[in-house]
C-alpha cells in the first residue's frame, strides 16, 4: 500500500514504513555503567577486537531524567541588552546585504543595526514582561540516564562479556 507524502513521493507502509518509529532495543546485557563515557569506553574496547561485530552493540540509557541546570539570574538589564545585541547583529547582517547592492554602504549598515537593536529589544521585552517575575533565571536542560546498559545481539553476547571482563569493564561503577 502506498500513501502520498507531503513531498509528493509515495512511501511504502509495512516493514519500511516503521523504520522511522522508535523501537525498543534488542539484545542481551553485557555490561552496565554509571555514566555514558564508561559505556562508550567499553564499546571502544570491544571495537579494538578486530573480529568482534560491533554493529551488534547498542548503548541504552535507563531511568531517564530531565536535568535543568540554572546558569544565571535574569534582570531587565541582562534581558534587554541581550535582545538589543542579538537584534543589532541581525540588523548588521541585513545592512550588509543591502549595502552590497547600493552605492552607500555605511547608511544601510547603521540603519540595520539600529532597527535590529530596536526589534531585538521589543522581541525580548514583551515575553519577559509577561512572565511577571515567575522565571527570573536562565538555564539549560539535558536528558540523562541513571545508568547505561551495553546490549549485544545474542550471537556475540557471551564473547562480549568475556572481552569486557578480561579488560575489567563489566558493570564498572
Amino acid at each position: 500500500m502506498t500513501t502520498p507524502s507531503a513531498s509528493g513521493f509515495g512511501a511504502t507502509l509495512g516493514a519500511q514504513g516503521s523504520q522511522g518509529l522508535p523501537q525498543r532495543p534488542e539484545g542481551w546485557p553485557i555490561g552496565s555503567f554509571e555514566d555514558y563515557e564508561s559505556a562508550q569506553h567499553a564499546v571502544d574496547s570491544l571495537s579494538d577486537e578486530e573480529d568482534f561485530p560491533v554493529d551488534d552493540i547498542t548503548i541504552v540509557g535507563v531511568n531517564l531524567m530531565q536535568v535543568e541546570r540554572v546558569t544565571s539570574r535574569l534582570t531587565w538589564g541582562k534581558v534587554l541588552s541581550g535582545g538589543a545585541i542579538s537584534g543589532a547583529w541581525m540588523g548588521v547582517f541585513f545592512g550588509l546585504l543591502v549595502g552590497l547592492f547600493t552605492n552607500e554602504f555605511l547608511g544601510p549598515l547603521a540603519l540595520g543595526a539600529a532597527m535590529g537593536a530596536l526589534f531585538g529589544l521589543i522581541s525580548v521585552a514583551i515575553p519577559y514582561g509577561a512572565m511577571k517575575g515567575r522565571r527570573d533565571f536562565a538555564s539549560t536542560t539535558q536528558i540523562v540516564a541513571g545508568r547505561y546498559d551495553v546490549l549485544s545481539k545474542p550471537r556475540s553476547a557471551q564473547r562480549g562479556r568475556e572481552i569486557l571482563s578480561r579488560k575489567h569493564w563489566s558493570s564498572r561503577k
